[in-house]
């Protein structure tokens, strides 16, 4: 097949090897491949941003593919680092890595690739696109599922996935890996990155420490009762069973989960947790869960459907009801829903978007 001639598709090439290999898979089936490195660093930060450039030039270079880039560390700053401090402030569990791929993937490095005439965009996330009967646009799970990552991609417009390419969705990561010997790409033994979204191997507790510098304070349970201490209301979020101490539990008896935080008494409650299956098979026991600055992937009807607040969490039956810009999804069960968090619906395989926690 000549180059080219399935068009002309720009490949984020993060220096990693899935993105490595989704280049190497196009530029075989024929399109006409260029390399786009996004640069972004934030100076405080020891971000691996000039290793990874090497990497992704080496790439690029193995390839003989053009290699672009384009500094987005300003944006990033505002539209992704900045807005997740804020909603951690207000005491919500936002996440970087939706938000990222919204406003930097799949916003501006996007921009960039279809303002410089590309006909598509390509990344190495784990998710497929298929394109429905009617014409509109399906975001599909991948086949791997350990790394699946549609959950982190429910932000993308439509408009945008009709023009992106996922081309290792559909393989195992032993296969990309394997592919990647087999198109001798210099990065075919790099270990996958760890950590934020372009920040590195930096956790979100060490992160929001340097940022927030947040404070020990009291854990009570639910008589208001004071039985531990935490090492900052801000870094917990609902439903979460650790990094708190509470002496007097028992560590056999069912976890303590944390049920309630106080940001401004800088407080955390925690009582036993309910999301089992006992609880949870209850006839006529659900959590409601109103949505905000929701995004919708193809046609999506008032319905039942399962849906997910965590990333690889066991999927929840769930109904949707939607109103313009917002929507309300009861969830079968109780649970302890972290405003802030993406709540992301399914029906099978499809991932059909969702909003963020009110």
């Amino acid at each position: 097949m000549k180059k080219g001639e399935k068009g002309k598709v720009f490949v984020g090439l993060s220096g990693g090897v899935d993105s490595a290999v989704s280049a190497a898979l196009l530029q075989e089936q024929g399109y006409d491949v260029t390399g786009l490195f996004v640069r972004i660093a934030l100076p405080e930060y020891p971000c691996e941003v000039v290793e990874d450039r090497r990497s992704a030039l080496r790439v690029a270079t193995h390839l003989q593919i053009p290699f672009l880039e384009v500094d987005l560390s300003k944006e990033y700053r505002q539209k992704v680092f900045d807005e997740m401090l804020a909603g951690y402030r207000r005491g919500e569990t936002p996440n970087p890595d939706t938000l990222c791929n919204r406003e930097i993937k799949f916003g501006l490095m996007y921009g960039y690739a279809r303002e410089h005439g590309a006909d598509f965009l390509a990344t190495g996330h784990y998710a497929q696109t298929t394109m429905a009967k009617d014409g509109s646009v399906h975001l599909m799970a991948s086949t791997d599922k350990e790394k699946d990552q549609s959950y982190f991609l429910w932000m993308v417009p439509e408009h945008a996935l009709a023009h992106v390419l996922f081309p290792v969705g559909g393989m195992k990561k032993l296969q990309v890996r394997a592919l990647a010997k087999k198109f001798g790409l210099p990065n075919a033994e790099r270990k996958d990155s760890q950590g934020i979204c372009f920040l590195g191997r930096l956790s979100m507790e060490e992160l929001l420490t340097h940022e927030l510098h947040p404070q020990e304070g009291k854990v009570i349970d639910e008589r208001g009762e004071v039985i531990g201490t935490h090492r900052g209301a801000i870094l917990y979020t609902l439903g979460q069973r650790h990094g708190f101490s509470v002496p007097a539990h028992n560590p056999h008896e069912t976890p303590l989960e944390v049920i309630a935080k106080n940001i401004s008494a800088n407080t955390i409650t925690v009582a036993p947790q309910t999301e089992n299956a006992a609880e949870n098979s209850e006839v006529g026991v659900s959590t409601t869960a109103r949505l905000h600055d929701v995004n919708w992937i193809g046609k999506v009807a008032d319905d039942a459907y399962l849906a997910r607040f965590r990333y690889r969490q066991t999927l929840i039956p769930a109904r949707l009801v939607r109103d313009d810009d917002s929507a309300t999804v009861v969830l079968e069960g109780v649970h302890h829903l972290p405003s802030g968090q993406s709540l992301v619906l399914y029906k099978g395989e499809q991932c059909l978007g969702g909003g963020i926690i009110q």
